[in-house]
Formats: structure tokens, sequence, C-alpha cells
């Protein structure tokens, strides 16, 4: 069975649903979390990037601007950490032995490697729900982990309630 559960968080809704269903299954299995998340630029939420590494040759872009986009950074890395540790802490209350780790990089070769080296049995993480262009220019975290984890990857999908809204809403968008 299941030893040790890699938990792949972000900070979307979908994140919590990750997480309870990752503490299920270390719950009937007995088995040990990592909780991870990845700081990364292509999470929604986080900070716009600077497009420029020298300011001064772009209009627009300033110390001032910089020095917001690094507290930006700094608040969204922090919040990310509280979710992590929240998240341990329910865990752990339940007697879970949780551990959490906050990483930066490439979300998908991220996951990978600490699953590597924690030898994580299984993989729980969500999906996005990109399909087609979106997912071949944005490219797709869950698919790069599926071809890449040297374990048993579990894929959360949106749920179906969810999606039917999002089609509904944008077929009346598409309607009016």
């Amino acid at each position: 069975m299941f030893n040790k559960i890699l938990v792949a968080l972000d900070r979307s809704e979908m994140g919590r649903d990750v997480f309870e269903q990752a503490l299920g299954l270390a719950k009937l299995t007995s088995a040990k979390l990592m909780l991870l998340h990845v700081l990364s630029l292509e999470e929604s939420g986080s900070p716009d990037i600077m497009i420029a590494p020298h300011i001064d040759y772009y209009p627009g872009w300033n110390e001032q601007n910089f020095k917001l986009y690094q507290q930006n950074w700094e608040t969204f890395k922090t919040e990310s950490l509280q979710m992590l540790q929240s998240f341990s802490s329910q865990a752990n209350t339940l007697g879970i032995n949780t551990e959490f780790s906050q990483n930066s990089g490439s979300p998908g070769r991220i996951i990978c490697d600490l699953a590597k080296a924690w030898n994580a049995d299984i993989i729980v993480m969500g999906r996005r729900g990109h399909s087609g262009l979106t997912e071949l220019f944005m490219g797709s975290v869950s698919n790069y982990v599926l071809h890449h984890a040297p374990c048993s990857v579990h894929v959360m999908h949106l749920p179906v309630r969810a999606k039917s809204a999002e089609m509904l809403t944008e077929t009346t968008t598409a309607v009016s």
C-alpha cells in the first residue's frame, strides 16, 4: 500500500480538495504526508513578472516598480507558506505524520525530483484543466508529472459541476 504520499499543492480552490483527498488516503493507509508548494510564476495569483532584467532600458519599469514587485512576491511566498503550515497542522492534529516543503522552480520538475528524493509511493495533485492550444503553449504540470514521476500519480480534475457551470457561463456569454 502507500507509506509516503507527496501532495502537490497550489493556492487555488482545488488545492484544498487535493489536500483533503490526500488526507483521507493517508488516514486509510497510515501513510506519511509530504505537502509541497512550488513557487512559480506559472501559478495563478503569483505576482506579475518583471519583463526585463535591465530596468533602466525599459520605460515604465523603475526602482519603485521593482520594489513593489519584490514586496508582492514576498507576500505571495509568505501566504503560501502559511497555507502549508495550516494544512500540516490539520493533518498532525489527526495523528498523520506530515512534513512540508516550499521550493522555487519548474513545478513539474520539482514535484518529480522531490518524489524521487523522498521515495514517495504516490503523488496526489490537481489539474488546471488546460487543453488544446493553451496546454501546448503553457504546458501542463500534471502531464509532465504523469510522464516523469518515479511513482504512481493520482490527478484530481475539476468537479463536473464546476466544469458544467463554466461551460454554461461561456455558452451564455457567447450567445448574448
